[in-house]
């Protein structure tokens, strides 16, 4: 049987990697499809699917009404935060009302983290940089303060960095939703059955990981950067629950209402909706 080859791309991220175990690991049969792996950070996905350069990817939600012509989004892989999430921090005290005007290190114009700070305090000056260089120019001062995302999220009072607000705790307090961050996105013209049987084999492969955690978390260390496997096992249980194996309808909700408030505060200037298949 000649196999159907996929690339799917993702984040060198413990919690990616922790997903992605069962499929990148060969750990039970793809049928008919033959799924290959491509790393690259988050900011370069969401700028290389607006090029329609890939077949399968991760995205930022924030990302998606760019590309909602070409993706549709699957029902597995979803990263939500419930009641956490990027994290505003600075190198000395400041308070929320400080944080007016200020330039703020983020991850990526197109990041939900950027979103979500911009719709936390609309007046800040966001400084655009690769995301594990936010905590060393918080701490050199070259910005005001920064948003972390990924594992910087457990690790950033190692450089005695302050915490000035959670962004999940902050839309949930607002919404009583938890914050969708980013999502799997697959092109339309790959087909419905296609797309349907990819995101069988995916959320196949998440709940192999949640069932076979040590297992996953082995593999999963590999791209942790330098994280010790209690801190590893931490942020993997932050992003991969129930919302990464199917996104739900409460999912789904939150990710309409991140994208709504998002266009009515004019920082997303294309009105597409989500959708999944």
């Amino acid at each position: 049987m000649t196999k159907r080859s996929i690339t799917v791309a993702h984040s060198p991220d413990a919690d990616d990697a922790f997903m992605f175990h069962g499929l990148a690991n060969h750990k039970f049969d793809t049928g008919d499809l033959d799924i290959k792996h491509e790393l690259c950070d988050i900011e370069t996905l969401n700028q290389r699917a607006t090029r329609c350069e890939l077949e399968v990817t991760a995205i930022s939600f924030h990302a998606y009404p760019y590309v909602a012509d070409k993706y549709v989004i699957t029902r597995p892989g979803a990263s939500m935060g419930d009641r956490y999430g990027p994290i505003i921090v600075s190198s000395e005290p400041m308070t929320a009302a400080d944080l007016k005007g200020k330039r703020v290190a983020s991850p990526g114009p197109k990041t939900s983290a950027d979103l979500a700070l911009k719709l936390y305090e609309p007046s800040v000056e966001s400084v655009y940089m690769d995301f594990n260089k936010v905590q060393d120019a918080v701490k050199s001062g070259e910005v005001d303060a920064g948003v972390i995302i990924h594992e910087g999220q457990v690790t950033y009072n190692d450089m005695n960095l302050y915490k000035i607000v959670d962004l999940g705790e902050w839309w949930y307090t607002e919404t009583k939703l938890p914050l969708p961050l980013g999502c799997n996105v697959a092109l339309r013209s790959l087909g419905e059955d296609t797309i349907r049987d990819f995101s069988k084999y995916f959320s196949q492969s998440i709940k192999y990981a949640l069932d076979n955690r040590e297992e996953a978390l082995d593999y999963a260390l590999t791209y942790g950067r330098g994280l010790a496997r209690e801190r590893a096992d931490k942020f993997v249980g932050m992003y991969v629950n129930e919302y990464t194996v199917d996104i739900g309808d409460r999912g789904m909700e939150s990710a309409k209402l991140f994208l709504k408030r998002g266009r009515e505060a004019g920082i997303i200037t294309n009105d597409a909706e989500p959708e999944w298949i």
